[in-house]
């Protein structure tokens, strides 16, 4: 071969000896899931217990011989372009059911209560890294981390820490991050388990062997004049190639405003703007899957192109399969080095225990206000996302919505430009917090100051919703 490497050298193997282990994992998880039924009973989503079984069975195997099992620069990357195809392919489906001025609320409503969670979780994890700086001397600027971890995932709060710990001494804050991100995926697997467990919601969704059974038949789903299931090119590499297209679009934007806008500005933008630009590709992606989806839609329309060629139950299963891979990997992907330095150890418990508490009953009590159709779905859905990624969100919600029938899964990836907007001030304070102490008080002043006009938003909202209930009644 060329390069000079052999079909038989460990390189040329790596990726599939990688995956292949995760999807034992996952498979392992199912097949223990089945057996036990205590596994059974808690309804644990397959794919966080597969991680969690790679995880231990990688430390051990890395202990005994002194070698590692898994390519970790694989599972990094497969977690980070997961949760981008995964939400492209979302994206592409056509939501027919789903319309009007009520959808488009519950999308700014959704972005209310992921900002909220945001918000919640700085006032939460700064007041308790401010208070450690007094009495023993911690970073002040940790806290801030726990949204980073739980809210945007394992990227940002590596992204987040590394850059604590090089700009600002920080000391271990690159591993104090991957290990809130940790945390956070333990969080949602522990409320997600007890919110699924709840007679209430076993009873109205009729859980059975811990999944909602569903009959799922692609001609259910098919529109009128799509591409057969098999023609010169099968229906499911169609739709691949279509999701994985879009994603080469969207890193191409990516790039261009990389390396047109951000480099030659340098400085802020480089350290600031540039991680988020990159740390948001799932958005960008999505925004383009939206924008070709509406062009094909307009061109069928006018009578100049005829065949559908995207369909939403195999785009349902792409997200799913992207999603499940997600999960495993950044599970697998956790250094537990993180947690034997006992100077983050103090402040990690704090912040991961208090924030899981304050973002499970701050989402259980905002998604009842605000989606009262479907607030068993909602909940899920937000609580998985603040408290792990996008994706973990919809791997709770496909629990008891497994073809994403409610507008849950539609107003988790809508909801993310307005997220985005009314975030941008906490966003823009990343790069402040960790500067001292006196920055620290401030801008925690300031995120408080900023989750109470959620709260009256959403007070707002909430009166909305009461009048819009009486009126349907």
């Amino acid at each position: 071969m060329t390069g000079g490497l052999n079909f038989w050298d460990h390189e040329i193997w790596s990726f599939i000896i990688t995956i292949s282990i995760l999807f034992g994992g996952m498979l392992l998880a199912v097949t223990l899931t089945r057996k036990l039924g205590f596994l059974r009973r808690s309804m644990l989503p397959s794919s966080v217990l597969g991680g969690f079984l790679v995880l231990f069975a990688a430390r051990i195997y890395e202990a005994v011989t002194g070698t590692e099992l898994l390519n970790r620069t694989i599972l990094e990357t497969l977690t980070y372009h997961g949760l981008g195809l995964g939400f492209i392919a979302l994206a592409w489906r056509h939501m027919d059911g789903i319309k009007g001025g009520r959808m488009r609320r519950d999308v700014f409503r959704t972005a209310t209560v992921t900002v909220g969670g945001y918000l919640l979780q700085g006032v939460v994890g700064l007041g308790i890294t401010i208070l450690l700086h007094f009495l023993i001397g911690n970073f002040a600027g940790a806290g801030v981390l726990l949204p980073m971890g739980y809210g945007q995932g394992p990227g940002q709060a590596f992204n987040w820490g590394t850059q604590y710990e090089t700009t600002y001494g920080f000391l271990h804050g690159k591993d104090f991050g991957l290990a809130v991100s940790a945390m956070g995926f333990i969080s949602a697997s522990i409320g997600g388990v007890l919110f699924l467990n709840k007679r209430s919601v076993k009873e109205k969704y009729q859980i059975a062997g811990g999944k909602v059974r569903e009959n799922m038949n692609l001609s259910d789903y098919a529109r009128e004049n799509e591409v057969p299931v098999s023609e010169t090119m099968d229906k499911i590499s169609i739709q691949f190639g279509i999701v994985l297209m879009t994603y080469a679009v969207a890193y191409l934007s990516m790039w261009l405003i990389y390396r047109f806008i951000l480099l030659p500005a340098g400085g802020f933008a480089m350290k600031t703007i540039n991680p988020l630009i990159w740390g948001f590709n799932f958005l960008i992606g999505t925004a383009w899957a939206i924008l070709f989806r509406a062009i094909g839609d307009l061109l069928r329309k006018k009578g100049i192109m005829h065949r559908v060629y995207t369909n939403d139950f195999m785009l349902n299963r792409i997200s799913g399969l992207m999603f499940d891979v997600m999960v495993v990997a950044s599970i697998a992907a956790i250094d537990l080095k993180a947690f034997e330095y006992a100077d983050i150890l103090l402040p990690l418990i704090l912040i991961s225990v208090a924030g899981m508490l304050a973002t499970y009953f701050y989402t259980k009590k905002t998604c009842r206000l605000l989606f009262p159709g479907y607030y068993n779905e909602a909940f899920l859905a937000q609580y998985g996302m603040l408290t792990g990624t996008a994706s973990t969100g919809v791997i709770l919600l496909r629990e008891i919505d497994p073809l994403f029938k409610t507008p849950a899964s539609h107003n988790l990836i809508y909801q993310n430009m307005w997220a985005i907007l009314l975030g941008a001030p906490m966003l823009l304070m990343l790069g402040i917090i960790p500067q001292s102490i006196t920055h620290a008080l401030i801008c925690f002043g300031v995120i408080l100051l900023l989750f109470g006009v959620i709260l009256f938003m959403q007070y707002r909202a909430a009166l909305r919703v009461r009048r819009e209930e009486g009126t349907d009644a």
